[in-house]
């Protein structure tokens, strides 16, 4: 683990200079062409840099953050737009996150965000033991039902995936004082698969998707094929996109060729959310499923789904082990820390020594 705590500083560091780079100098470079060229070199080694890493969640939190989201956001950059833009990143400090966190500033802010601040630590507190409690479930799989443990399964994803992310927002909160949207909305509430993808799961990743893919797509296609049908390629080019992005995170994980059944997973959600959204607007007007119905069945399609073609690409190449085995190695970690501090508190004995009598 000490070699790659090494390879991880080596490789933010890494991070760190090249988005010092892209600040003082690519910055300066008039956005277009021009500045997209200084920012080649960037997006190789961005491209790179998870494959100094091979512990599950280190490579896989580093190539989501910047082979994926600092990569797509450095692509906006180059044209003036997106989160880096001058109207945001007005400082190195908030450039940097901006950058490389899965962050995203909220717009809106309510001037009462300290009131949420209680529910929230409550929440991942909730997140954090639900956890716990998936990790110790591990150790027994062998008694449970195969059918439960795809559902175990399906829940560790989500919550090993919201619980470093919740902390990435933490950290950036503190260090920028802004308010930040949640990398999550509760998409076990979801009522359509629209509403699971764009308003739910891993905001920040649908936001920069928007940006980078579906909007482009659709206003090059639109006058060329229609406002419906440049929609649907928008779409279905969008989940094509993220497929494709997963994937390579996958083999950063697991180096081992993809077979492209999370490819699959995604253009199936694409067709379908495509498919949903058509539907919608043939039913404007007429009476709608309840959410008592539409939720439950959304929630069932993505876990059945995932089930077919997502989990299965974990399990093959023993993620989810490998992944508990981590998880297991920070709870021991915590403990450990924890138990110093109280012993080495409350372990100080103070001895008299007595002079012999002469």
């Amino acid at each position: 683990m000490d070699g790659e705590i090494k390879s991880l500083i080596k490789t933010w560091i890494s991070v760190l200079s090249s988005l010092c780079y892209c600040y003082f100098i690519s910055r300066k470079i008039p956005k277009g062409k021009f500045r997209l060229l200084s920012l080649l070199p960037i997006f190789h080694l961005f491209t790179v840099l998870p494959m100094t890493l091979s512990t599950v969640m280190l490579s896989g939190i580093t190539a989501l953050s910047i082979t994926w989201l600092a990569n797509f956001k450095l692509l906006l950059f180059a044209f003036g737009q997106g989160p880096l833009s001058d109207d945001y990143s007005s400082s190195l400090l908030r450039f940097i996150s901006l950058a490389c966190l899965p962050i995203k500033i909220n717009q809106t802010p309510s001037p009462q965000i300290t009131k949420h601040v209680p529910k929230s630590s409550l929440d991942s507190a909730i997140k954090a033991l639900l956890l716990a409690i998936l990790i110790y479930t591990y150790n027994y799989g062998e008694y449970i039902n195969s059918n439960i443990i795809l559902l175990f399964k399906c829940c560790f994803m989500y919550l090993a995936l919201d619980i470093p992310l919740a902390i990435a927002g933490f950290l950036a909160r503190t260090l920028l004082s802004l308010e930040l949207e949640p990398q999550f909305n509760k998409p076990y509430l979801s009522t359509s698969l629209q509403d699971f993808w764009g308003r739910r799961w891993n905001l920040v990743v649908s936001t920069i998707l928007s940006q980078t893919v579906y909007k482009p797509i659709r206003s090059f296609s639109v006058p060329v094929l229609g406002t419906r049908s440049g929609q649907v390629l928008g779409v279905v080019s969008t989940f094509v996109v993220s497929g494709l992005m997963h994937e390579l995170i996958f083999y950063y994980i697991t180096r081992v060729d993809p077979t492209w059944e999370v490819t699959c997973f995604f253009v199936l959600h694409g067709i379908c959310t495509a498919v949903e959204i058509a539907a919608k607007k043939g039913w404007t007007g007429r009476r709608q499923l309840h959410r008592a119905v539409s939720g439950p069945l959304t929630v069932g399609f993505v876990l059945v789904t995932a089930s077919w073609l997502f989990i299965p690409q974990l399990a093959r190449n023993g993620l989810d082990i490998r992944a508990v085995g981590e998880w297991n190695e920070i709870i021991e970690f915590v403990k450990e820390k924890i138990l110093q501090i109280f012993i080495g508190s409350n372990a100080t004995v103070h001895h008299k020594v007595v002079a012999p009598l002469s």
